[in-house]
C-alpha cells in the first residue's frame, strides 16, 4: 500500500477535489504542488529526509505565470525523475486523449497508469491506485480499447530526430550529412527518404511541412 502521495496540479478545483477523494478513500499522506519545479524539489527533499513519496499523480499541462520554472510540464517532471532513477510509481492525469501521445508516455517515460480527466475519472483514479498496489501497471478497459483501435506505428527516437531536422528547415541531403557526422544510423539519403515517406503515409501528411505540423500538434516534437 502507498504511504505518501504527491499530486502535481495547478488548477485549485481539480487539486482540492482529487485530494478530498484520496483522503476519504485511502489511508496515506497526500501532499500537493502547483508547479513542476516545486513537485521535483519536494520529491528530492523527501528522499533526503528518508520519507520518500511512493506515488506521483501529475497533470501534463501547467499554465505559465510570473514564476520562472525549469520544468514546465508533467512529462518533463516524470522524465527528470526517470533519468535520476527515483523509485516511485507515476499516474498521469490529463485531458490529453491522443493515442500516439499516450503511448509515448508508457513507452518512453515508463509511467504506471494514465487517467483521462472526465466524468468518471475520479472513480478510475481510485481503481488505478488500488490496482497499482498489487501490479506495476494499470490501463483501463476504455483506454485499452482506444489504444488498440488507433493505427499503430512504432515512433522511434530516430523518427523524432529526423522530423526535428525537417522542422529546422534541413533538406534530406543535409540531414544525411548531419546524421553521418553524429553517428546516427541509418544516415544514407535513400534511407532517410524512405523513412520520411513512411511517416507521411502513416500520418496522412501531404508533404514534409504538413508532417512536421501534424507531429508538433500531437505534441511528439
Amino acid at each position: 500500500m502507498f504511504k505518501k502521495v504527491l499530486v502535481a496540479e495547478d488548477i485549485d478545483s481539480i487539486n482540492e477535489g482529487l485530494i478530498a477523494i484520496l483522503k476519504k478513500t485511502f489511508n496515506f499522506d497526500v501532499h500537493h504542488a502547483k508547479y513542476c519545479d516545486n513537485a521535483y524539489l519536494k520529491i528530492r527533499k523527501a528522499q533526503q529526509d528518508g520519507r520518500p513519496y511512493d506515488l506521483l499523480i501529475t497533470d501534463l499541462s501547467f499554465k505559465q505565470d510570473h514564476h520562472t520554472n525549469t520544468l514546465n510540464s508533467g512529462d518533463e517532471l516524470v522524465a527528470k525523475l526517470r533519468e535520476q532513477n527515483i523509485p516511485m510509481k507515476v499516474i498521469i492525469y490529463s485531458i490529453e486523449d491522443r493515442p500516439e501521445k499516450i503511448r509515448t508516455f508508457f513507452k518512453r517515460l515508463n509511467i504506471n497508469s494514465y487517467i483521462c480527466k472526465g466524468r468518471n475519472s475520479t472513480k478510475e483514479m481510485v481503481r488505478a491506485i488500488k490496482m497499482l498496489t498489487e501490479t506495476d501497471q494499470y490501463v483501463s478497459a476504455e483506454l485499452q480499447q482506444t489504444l488498440r483501435a488507433a493505427p499503430v506505428m512504432e515512433i522511434e527516437e530516430y523518427d523524432i530526430l529526423l522530423i526535428n531536422e525537417l522542422a529546422n528547415g534541413n533538406a534530406q541531403d543535409e540531414i544525411a550529412f548531419l546524421f553521418k557526422k553524429q553517428g546516427i544510423r541509418p544516415a544514407s539519403k535513400s534511407s532517410i527518404e524512405k523513412r520520411i515517406n513512411r511517416l507521411k503515409n502513416y500520418f496522412k501528411a501531404k508533404n514534409t511541412a504538413h508532417l512536421v505540423s501534424i507531429v508538433k500538434d500531437m505534441g511528439l516534437l
